[in-house]
């Protein structure tokens, strides 16, 4: 897997390894991320960001070398927006997401989106310092749940599932009905038809119930 942002200036030798924004909705979180970090060699906080559009807003004007970005963040923009706007600049941060989500729908995403790491919130500290200095030389850093599931579906590939895919199958899990999926996500109804028929192809389903089934045993579902 290439990492993103391969042209992004590294740490330099005379300065810290790594500098770190993190970006999390919740101000007793980064605090504590904050002090955590501070007591690890060759880490440096640089700053902190509450959403999406900050986070975007600061790596641009901070330059750290590494955004720790959780993926839930409240109104606005979510981290995998973030992530996708921050990493398509040229010289840009490596994302860590760091987050307590761990269904494989939300992994892709982030990957997809550019994201060079993806670790849990229960992880020891000594992991997340390792995973930042590896995010900060470029390499890719995941929890071992993480990169067990991303090997296994390298060695046995299923068709993925499109992103508006997975947006129809989290509404179909709800319960809703065609007409209410299509105007959830400003649709026709004939689309919601053309979508579910693809999905029930690539889960290899012939109805409703056996996609969500079916979704929930790969953990496709937010």
């Amino acid at each position: 897997m290439t990492p993103p942002g391969t042209n992004s200036p590294g740490p330099s030798p005379a300065g810290p390894l790594a500098r770190v924004l993190v970006c999390d909705d919740h101000a007793v979180v980064r605090a504590g991320l904050r002090a955590l970090l501070s007591s690890a060699a060759g880490i440096e906080v640089v700053g902190e960001a509450a959403g999406g559009d900050e986070a975007v807003a600061l790596a641009g004007r901070l330059a750290p070398h590494v955004v720790l970005m959780d993926l839930q963040l409240g109104p606005g923009t979510d981290g995998i927006e973030a992530t996708r706007r921050i990493t398509a600049r040229p010289d840009a941060p490596r994302v860590l997401v760091l987050t307590t989500y761990d269904t494989d729908a939300d992994v892709t995403r982030a990957l997809e989106a550019g994201a060079t790491g993806y670790l849990l919130k229960a992880e020891r500290p000594e992991e997340l310092f390792a995973a930042i200095r590896a995010a900060a030389e470029g390499r890719t850093a995941l929890s071992a749940p993480i990169a067990g599931r991303v090997v296994a579906a390298m060695r046995a590939p299923r068709p993925a599932l499109t992103a508006r895919e997975l947006d129809i199958l989290a509404q179909l899990a709800q319960g809703l009905a065609n007409r209410e999926i299509a105007r959830a996500l400003f649709i026709s109804e004939a689309t919601v038809k053309t979508h579910l028929s693809r999905i029930y192809d690539k889960l290899g389903v012939d109805n409703r119930a056996g996609a969500v089934a079916a979704a929930k045993e790969r953990r496709l579902l937010p």
